[in-house]
């Protein structure tokens, strides 16, 4: 069966915050010169903000860019409103907590004027602004392949065939995927996506970069006690339960109607293959000062995923024949501040600048002009002052690290900031030590009222995989994870993973057996990532499956 194709003039993959803020201002732009332009957005959720998880304390500053008057703007659909009031940062220790004064912290460490929000519905909000400008926004279709042109110019993408089974072949409900082609291509799959991930590959966009570095977000949506809730207060933490060198923290952001976000991160540079960032999560709900909060309280919901945190020195090239990477697909995280959102809209609307600047020269160039401004944006000035917080935190531990970052941070507020830049030359891949050289962690069991077991906690992420399909784990060698990983590393994917979608199940006869639960995947990409062999690669499933997280 031939696949069908449509044609556009761009073509956006991902419906998060840089590829509708992409959208919007293409059509706005194209609104001015009085130009139609045709724009198709290619979401793989089942809708908007399906798949979409962060914090998320967003910096307006983009938005305020995008719709200078969204503040007086009521309506059903936009996300709440909540102004950050208070500004806390913590360090913990097993039993205790030290607060750190705000005025100790780097001026851009500041939250006030910043907003507390649901990221989903954020884009939720977003996308009814794109399509009343006329975007075409398709949903619960994945991009799970590149299209090229004779001349090896990527022209779009093709959305996953349907109705494959388990076995790889058609099924009697087999539908081919749809061609969607584009004079451009912007890639906004977010963090780790496996389209960037091969067109990086293939035009080497990073052979000048450091590898990407990435943390693992595990995030629940709470409701408390109003006792326990104060609007408007954000909160973050360093220190237990993390060793000092394992580098993460948690943040606490309190909503409206007695909601609270709370997550961790953990950066997955570590190098304990025992350690688990889920459990940590669990374990550090019990802290005095955070299971007060908690206590009485309901978790609502529950989600996990991975962050880009490589900084300037690990961003690739932008720019690809055919199209440009926004958002974090390339990765533009300020780490300190645990923010992107607002520098993957700008991404996304300096990228829609530079195409409409090419269809209206009618050269049809490629986007050289996007990596050019993006280089002499906000963007390029907020990374680069953080660039040595990661590479410090990870050479000398978190409590060393925060404390020179803290002062390269100060020093580059009074522009006379560290006259170099360091590097990191490790994939996240390759700092596990071998399972015999570390000590194995005993972690407590769940109260099933503060700490959740991995089960109960995808159950309320309302994650669904048809069964009927191809698992979207690939392992490269099915041998790999018994004969190597095992013994080396104690099979590390069964404590990384954040879903139990990885097993090791001893048979009556005392012989291991790898078991992916592919249907338990959140999409957190942790596995792609982390795996010490490289051996798992993350791919799209059919249709929209996947996590589908309400107000996250």
């Amino acid at each position: 069966m031939q696949r069908e194709s449509m044609e556009f003039d761009v073509v956006i993959i991902g419906g998060g915050p840089s590829g509708l803020s992409a959208s919007i201002k293409l059509k706005q732009l194209a609104n001015q010169i009085n130009k139609d332009i045709s724009i198709c957005l290619l979401e793989k959720g089942s809708e908007i903000g399906a798949h979409i998880l962060s914090g998320a304390v967003i910096d307006p500053i983009a938005l305020d860019e995008l719709f200078p008057k969204w503040r007086n703007e009521e309506t059903d659909i936009w996300p709440t409103k909540v102004e950050v009031k208070n500004d806390k940062f913590l360090f913990l220790t097993k039993k205790k907590s030290f607060s750190i004064p705000n005025f100790l912290l780097p001026p851009l460490m500041n939250n006030h004027g910043n907003y507390i929000v649901s990221l989903g519905n954020v884009c939720r909000w977003l996308s009814s602004k794109a399509e009343e400008l006329g975007v075409e926004i398709i949903t619960g279709f994945a991009g799970a392949e590149v299209l090229f042109d004779s001349n090896g110019r990527v022209k779009g993408v093709a959305t996953g065939d349907m109705g494959i089974g388990p076995d790889g072949e058609k099924t009697d409900n087999f539908e081919p995927g749809i061609e969607l082609i584009g004079k451009y291509t912007l890639i906004a799959e977010g963090a780790r996506g496996s389209l960037a991930k091969h067109i990086i590959s293939k035009f080497n966009l990073d052979e000048d970069s450091d590898p990407q570095k990435f943390g693992l977000g595990i995030k629940e949506l709470w409701e408390v006690p109003n006792d326990n809730h104060k609007e408007g207060e954000v909160c973050h933490t360093l220190g237990w339960p993390l060793s000092n060198d394992t580098g993460g923290g948690a943040f606490i952001y309190h909503l409206d109607n007695s909601q609270i976000s709370i997550g961790f991160v953990v950066h997955l540079n570590y190098k304990n293959p025992y350690l688990s960032p889920f459990e940590e999560f669990q374990r550090f709900k019990h802290h005095p000062v955070i299971s007060k909060i908690l206590n009485g309280g309901r978790r609502i919901s529950y989600g996990a995923r991975v962050i880009t945190e490589g900084g300037i020195q690990s961003l690739p090239k932008l720019v690809f024949p055919g199209g440009a990477l926004i958002g974090c697909s390339a990765g533009f995280v300020n780490v300190p501040r645990i923010k992107g959102t607002h520098n993957a809209m700008k991404s996304g609307m300096l990228a829609a600048e530079s195409i409409i600047s090419e269809i209206e020269s009618g050269k049809g160039n490629e986007l050289y002009t996007y990596q050019k401004n993006l280089n002499n944006s906000s963007i390029y000035k907020d990374l680069y002052r953080v660039r040595n917080i990661k590479p410090l935190l990870t050479k000398f531990g978190t409590i060393i690290g925060m404390m020179i970052g803290g002062l390269d941070m100060w020093m580059n507020n009074l522009k006379i900031g560290l006259p170099l830049t360091l590097r990191s030359k490790k994939e996240d891949a390759d700092t596990l030590i071998s399972a015999k050289n570390s000590k194995p962690i005993k972690y407590p069991k769940p109260d099933m009222k503060i700490s959740f077991d991995k089960l109960s906690s995808v159950f309320i992420s309302n994650t669904n995989h048809q069964e009927s399909q191809p698992p979207h784990l690939k392992l490269k060698d099915s041998s790999i994870p018994v004969k190597i990983n095992l013994p080396e590393w104690a099979e590390p994917a069964q404590n990384y993973c954040p879903a139990g979608v990885y097993e090791i199940i001893p048979d009556e006869k005392g012989n291991n057996r790898f078991q992916i639960n592919a249907q338990n995947c959140v999409h957190c990409k942790t596995c792609d990532i982390k795996d010490p062999s490289k051996n798992i690669t993350w791919t799209v499933p059919q249709g929209g499956d996947g996590p589908n997280y309400p107000n996250m």
